[in-house]
C-alpha cells in the first residue's frame, strides 16, 4: 500500500491524519447519517492527501512563522481532514440551491 501511495505522490501519515480528522467530524455530528459516517473519513483523507502540502507551502510563502517539520504537516492534515466535509457540505448546498429543478429566476 505504501508503494502505491508513493507512486501517487501521497504521504501515508498525511492520509491517516486526514482520515482521523474525517472520523472526528463524523462522530461530532448531532445527526448521524450513514452517508456522512462513510463520506467524512474518505473526504478528509483525500483532501488531506492533496491539499496539505500546498496549504503548508502557501502559509510559509506568505511569511507566517510555520515550522517546517512533520508535526506541523500532520497537524495541518488533521485540520484539513476535519474541515473537508464541512466545505463539501457548503459546496453541495450551494449547488443544490442554484440548480434545483423548478426554480425560476
Amino acid at each position: 500500500m505504501q508503494e502505491f501511495l508513493d507512486t501517487l505522490g501521497i504521504k501515508a501519515p498525511v492520509v491517516v491524519a486526514g482520515l482521523s480528522g474525517g472520523i472526528l467530524r463524523a462522530l461530532s455530528r448531532h445527526r448521524y447519517k450513514v452517508r456522512e459516517m462513510v463520506a467524512s473519513p474518505i473526504c478528509g483523507a483525500l483532501a488531506a492527501a492533496y491539499l496539505t502540502l500546498p496549504v503548508a507551502h502557501y502559509f510559509r510563502a506568505t511569511g507566517l512563522p510555520v515550522p517546517d517539520d512533520d508535526t506541523t504537516t500532520l497537524a495541518a492534515a488533521f485540520l484539513i481532514g476535519v474541515s473537508a466535509m464541512w466545505i463539501s457540505d457548503i459546496v453541495f448546498e450551494v449547488m443544490v440551491r442554484r440548480f434545483k429543478p423548478g426554480r425560476e429566476e
